[in-house]
């Protein structure tokens, strides 16, 4: 029970370039046709994946067993922590605008939520820029992120090195 609810350290960035790009095909599609319930989809997403990375999550499961497998990508390993921060951002937005729109009746204001979220997740899928992770960053250098989370950051090629092994052990 306790590895279901862990989060990957290090993450592949290449699975996490294409589930930000199913983020905002989702988004993107909630907000050209209004579809309220799909931000509710997209925010319960985002919360199973802070608790628990791809393992709760449909769109990490299918983007890690199914879509990166079969992608020609080298694996780009990064540390978890800012991932899995990165991650809380979105579900703190995502949840946001479904309150706004679907318990308060606040549509401009959900609508302008997701459409920040979907800035957010375009700039992670399409150019590898994680709003999260600069925010981590700049949280662990004013010293608001403990530095036994920022040691764990900094020494990612061990677990890297193992996490491939892992990989290649389970193909």
């Amino acid at each position: 029970m306790r590895r279901l609810f862990s989060f990957p350290n290090p993450v592949n960035e290449v699975s996490a370039r294409l589930v930000a790009g199913g983020v905002v095909a989702m988004s993107a599609a909630a907000l050209a046709f209004q579809l309220e319930w799909l931000v509710a989809v997209i925010a319960l997403g985002f919360i199973a994946r802070v608790a628990s990375g791809p393992s709760l999550s449909v769109l990490g499961q299918l983007v890690t067993r199914v879509v990166t497998p079969r992608l020609p990508a080298a694996p780009k390993m990064v540390p978890g922590p800012p991932k899995r921060f990165a991650q809380g951002i979105g579900a703190v937005f995502s949840v946001t605008a479904a309150l706004l729109l679907l318990v308060f009746d606040l549509p401009v204001a959900g609508w302008f939520v997701l459409g920040a979220l979907t800035v957010a997740a375009s700039l992670e899928a399409f150019f590898a820029f994680c709003l999260g992770c600069k925010i981590f960053a700049l949280l662990t250098r004013v010293g608001l992120i403990p530095d036994s989370v920022c040691e764990a950051c900094n020494d990612i090629q061990a677990r890297t090195e193992a996490a491939l092994e892992r990989a290649a052990a389970s193909s």
